[in-house]
């Protein structure tokens, strides 16, 4: 009776155990088992996505810090240096501005009443003086427009090539899924899925990298044009002071 039962267990089990000897190996889609499937060509695509990855995570601290240093220290800065002007003090306009060296804003104005200070030797300050300080202005407002914007350039460049470089992976994992079908002459998972691999993760990643690049890009650039706008007005209010102390110097 035991003996009858054993057999019709082993029996039962024997389609069960067949269709494991016979059936194709699983195949891992976890990042691990993905990586150790890939070519050397797209391994190298990754890394180098990975490299653009990081330098932009770099820009995009490197540019929110400075950013954000910059507003703080210019809403510190503008209540201080309009109540030294409003008294005549460009002395101290100009130590307040010192002591804010990060502000966009303290930048321009010292340019601006240095160059106007320069130019103070008599009570009847020239046509030329004025004309001295916009332009010193306008110099200085450049100059900090192209630090405000250092390496947005190259974060553009990395939120546009990324996916295309991704791309290029994809296309060499289909290359190398059909390669695996010709050599193995068959078309079942275990044949195409290093090529599968190779096309599923250089296109996350060329995404992965992309889309954060574009997003902080479009984010950092408009807080430069904010900042251009408070260096327009700032040296706009600046010129209209040194025209009305110049008016008050000749009554």
């Amino acid at each position: 009776m035991l003996i009858a039962n054993l057999a019709s267990a082993v029996v039962s089990h024997v389609p069960m155990f067949a269709t494991w000897m016979f059936q194709e190996p699983t195949v891992g889609f976890d990042p691990l088992s993905m990586w150790k499937s890939m070519g050397i060509l797209a391994k190298l695509v990754v890394l180098i996505l990975f490299i653009m990855s990081g330098w932009s995570i770099g820009v995009m601290i490197d540019r929110l810090m400075a950013y954000n240093a910059a507003r703080s220290q210019s809403r510190a800065f503008a209540p201080a240096v309009a109540g030294a002007l409003k008294n005549g003090r460009i002395d101290e306009a100009i130590k307040v501005a010192e002591r804010n060296k990060k502000s966009h804003l303290a930048k321009v104005v010292t340019a601006g009443l240095m160059e106007f200070q320069a130019h103070q030797d008599s009570a009847d300050i020239p046509g030329e003086t004025i004309e001295a300080s916009k332009r010193a202005l306008e110099r200085t407002e450049a100059i900090v427009h192209a630090e405000l914007k250092r390496g947005l350039g190259g974060l553009a460049t990395i939120g546009s090539t990324a996916p295309f470089i991704g791309l290029f992976g994809t296309v060499v994992g289909i290359l190398n899924a059909f390669r695996g079908i010709s050599e193995n002459k068959a078309t079942g998972l275990a044949a195409v899925a290093g090529g599968i691999s190779e096309a599923l993760v250089t296109t996350a990643v060329g995404l992965l990298v992309a889309i954060p690049a574009v997003m902080m890009f479009n984010y950092l650039t408009g807080r430069v044009e904010a900042f251009d706008v408070e260096m327009d007005n700032s040296s706009s209010e600046l010129v209209d002071y040194f025209l009305k102390r110049r008016g008050q110097l000749r009554k």
